[in-house]
Formats: C-alpha cells, structure tokens, sequence
C-alpha cells in the first residue's frame, strides 16, 4: 500500500464531522463517569444531604456544553505550533492538515478516560473527588502518595503519561503523511514544536502556581 492510499484510508473523513463525533464521544464518556463515578462517591452524598448537589450538577452541565469549545481552542493551538514547526523546517503542511492532525490525534486520550473509568467502577470504588480528579491512568502521578504530594506537582506528573507519549508519536505519524517527505525530519518538527512548549508549558505552571 502507498504512502497517498495509507493517508487517504485514515484522513479521509472531513475533519469537521470527525470533531463532531470526537465531541460526542468525549461527552458520553463524561456522562459516564459523572454517573457511575463521580456521583456514587461518599463526598458526593455529604454533599446531597447538605443540599449542594444541585451545584454540582450545574458544573457538570457547564463541562458538558464546553466540550467543543475546549477543543476547538486545543486544535487550534496545537495546529498553529505544528504549522509554524513545519513551516520552519520547510515543510509544505497547510494550516488545516495541521488541525485535522491534532484532532485525530486527540482520539488517543479517549482511550486514558475509558481506562479511568473502568478503573474506579470496578477496582478502585472506595475513593473521594480528590482521588478521581488527581488519578491519570499509566502516569507519574501513581508512583507517589498523590494525598501527601505538594499539590503543585499534581497536575505536571498527571500530564507525563504513556498517553501523552503516543500522542506524540501520533502527531508524527500525521505530520509525516501530510508532508509526505522523511520521517526523521517530522519527529524534529514534533519534537521541537509541540513537545518543546508541551514542557515549557508545564514548568511555567510550576512557577505560578500558589
């Protein structure tokens, strides 16, 4: 199979309906672990019996409305510091190859979500808020007491996950077919790009957070 037929079987969908059915996705996934998860804790039946449910089911409607919106400005973002990566190396990738790379890229973090609730459904079921919103499967974050870790470190370990790896490498593998030229020069690209201000972007946090 070439390289033209192996882009056009996986690309091939307009990246707009494709948004579409990422939103969804991501939105039942929500669902689900706001139902099944979140809900069923014992925090969150102190909080019922205190009468604030009611707020947190406003929150949830928030998140569930802000799906699109969140991941619009994340595609956005992420296409235009793989455009300008490409552009810099002298690669010939359009601004919305880019965009359409970073959403199904995205996918890979469908997977992380499935496996965090299946994780708290059925091995892990005696937890709190905390536990939940601090837990990221097959990250740094599990090799630590996440209730005695200065809660500043909480969120950067989160992020450096296995998932987070292989969205790298996804990015790659898009851009490579994109560009349709070496795929050394695409890690470069990648790797200078995205994942050098994916770092950036976590040690600024580290600084401002108080």
């Amino acid at each position: 199979m070439t390289k033209e037929k192996e882009s056009s079987s996986i690309y091939d969908i307009n990246k707009w309906l494709y948004f579409l059915l990422l939103c969804v996705v991501t939105l039942l996934l929500l669902i689900v672990k706001k139902t099944f998860v979140e809900y069923e804790t014992f925090a969150f039946e102190i909080l019922e019996e205190r009468g604030r449910m009611g707020l947190f089911h406003l929150i949830s409607t928030l998140q569930y409305a802000s799906i699109p919106v969140v991941y619009g400005y994340k595609f956005t973002v992420v296409a235009f510091v793989l455009w300008v990566g490409c552009f810099m190396y002298g690669y010939k990738v359009t601004y919305a190859q880019a965009w359409h790379v970073a959403a199904v890229s995205e996918s890979i973090f469908l997977l992380a979500e499935l496996l965090k609730i299946v994780w708290f459904m059925f091995f892990d079921t005696e937890v709190t808020v905390f536990d939940i919103r601090a837990f990221y499967p097959l990250s740094l974050v599990n090799l630590f007491d996440r209730h005695t870790l200065d809660p500043r470190w909480i969120y950067p370990l989160k992020s450096l996950n296995l998932f987070e790896v292989i969205y790298w490498f996804a990015l790659i593998y898009g851009i490579n077919l994109a560009a349709n030229k070496k795929r050394s020069t695409a890690v470069l690209i990648v790797f200078t790009s995205y994942v050098f201000f994916f770092f950036v972007w976590l040690g600024y946090y580290l600084l401002i957070y108080e």
